[in-house]
């Protein structure tokens, strides 16, 4: 029941509440990166949502135009594609926040496992076996508190697919503090 309605509902309320607080600093920061990188301020990309259906994953963008689009592991150096203002978003990820529109229009919840891009493709069939595709993907999960791009790419599908099996307003709950707490100490964050 909690899955079905309430967590909808809680997603469509923060997210409208986020987006009323957050709609300056948007503007401020996509402004920011049109001025000091030309070329578009948003990074967007067709992610596997619930039931592997693709949708269009809004970000700000981090790295320079023209960045080859590859897993973040096939990067040789990434630091020299990332962006001086695209480091401090990411360490901050602040980069995430445009994702707000993505809960708004259902493609996303705050909470779930990461969405996935084709170049991800291992970690989407791993998933599939163990009904994580099942939900809708969120901004946060219980990979990213438990070890995020440290963990292989298996033990990300499981935790993705401990955290499907287990919805509960409890987990979702404690990934956010857990989330929180992360970000604070920009532990396991791409730099």
């Amino acid at each position: 029941m909690y899955e079905r309605f309430f967590k909808r509902a809680f997603d469509i309320v923060f997210a409208t509440l986020l987006l009323i607080v957050f709609i300056i600093p948007i503007v401020i920061i996509g402004v920011t990166i049109k001025l000091s990188d030309s070329g578009t301020p948003f990074f967007v990309q067709k992610r596997y949502g619930r039931d592997d259906k693709q949708f269009s994953l809004i970000k700000f963008r981090t790295m320079r135009m023209g960045t080859p689009i590859v897993a973040n592991s096939e990067f040789r150096d990434m630091d020299s594609y990332v962006t001086l203002l695209g480091k401090f978003f990411r360490e901050t990820s602040l980069d995430e926040i445009p994702q707000i529109f993505n809960v708004i229009r259902g493609e996303m919840s705050f909470i779930g496992p990461r969405p996935l891009a084709d170049t991800d493709y291992e970690v989407v069939k791993l998933r599939s076996k163990n009904g994580a595709n099942n939900v809708r993907p969120g901004i946060t999960g219980l990979a990213q508190v438990k070890g995020r791009n440290k963990l292989s790419n298996f033990e990300k599908s499981q935790f993705d697919g401990q955290y499907a099996n287990n919805i509960s307003l409890w987990l979702d709950v404690k990934i956010v503090f857990l989330t929180i707490f992360k970000v604070l100490k920009q532990e396991n964050i791409n730099k």
